[in-house]
């Protein structure tokens, strides 16, 4: 039996994210843990996270983690979600500036107060709610699930990587903001997939049977 394991450091929906995986392949073990073993021996490994940046950061710095997710992230099929997502850049604005993991080059940066729709209309932060995400290539992740399908996002902030190619689906508020990144075993969204009905179980199914290695 395959198994996806859920890091468990404190912040995260872990309990929406661990019966989501199960419901998306019954057939998977889903483990919540910190431990290091278990962590090293899961098949998969889904890194997720709500709050602020500096509490996670200071969470996996308590934790011990930073080395074995830099180690995770290489090794095995690895999901980063939300804040977990913009934790793998190399900083953020975030409470006056924050330093991240640095799997990948970027920064995270706050949404404009004054932002406007086409209308002309105030856009409200947090981006909270529905909206598209447009798929920029054909990763395995995003097998079966239609073009601008629409998922469930709740953030302030938002990834800003360097290297384009790293942008594995953009969403508009109202420009086109990095919404999934990809790299090598590493996958990452900014939306909530565990709140994003079909679309979000459809992403976490494909998570859950991606080989990386293909």
């Amino acid at each position: 039996m395959s198994t996806v394991a859920v890091i468990d450091y404190g912040m995260g929906n872990l309990h929406s994210i661990g019966k989501a995986l199960q419901h998306a392949d019954p057939q998977t073990r889903v483990i919540v843990t910190a431990d290091s073993g278990q962590l090293r021996r899961a098949d998969r490994v889904v890194f997720p996270g709500v709050g602020s940046i500096r509490d996670c950061m200071a969470a996996l710095h308590e934790f011990d983690l930073i080395p074995l997710l830099t180690e995770l992230s290489s090794t095995k099929p690895f999901l980063g979600i939300c804040l977990g997502m913009q934790a793998l850049l190399e900083e953020s604005e975030e409470n006056d500036g924050v330093a991240c993991l640095g799997l990948l080059p970027g920064r995270v940066v706050r949404f404009a107060d004054d932002l406007r729709d086409g209308n002309g209309q105030t856009l409200k932060i947090p981006h909270m709610g529905w909206n598209q995400v447009h798929q920029t290539g054909g990763h395995p992740l995003w097998e079966g699930i239609p073009q601008d399908s629409r998922f469930y996002f709740v953030h302030s902030y938002y990834a800003s990587p360097t290297k384009p190619g790293h942008i594995a689906a953009t969403t508009d508020f109202p420009f086109a903001f990095a919404s999934a990144l990809s790299f090598g075993k590493l996958f990452a969204v900014q939306f909530h997939p565990e709140k994003s009905q079909a679309a979000g179980l459809k992403l976490l199914a494909n998570f859950l049977q991606w080989d990386s290695d293909e």
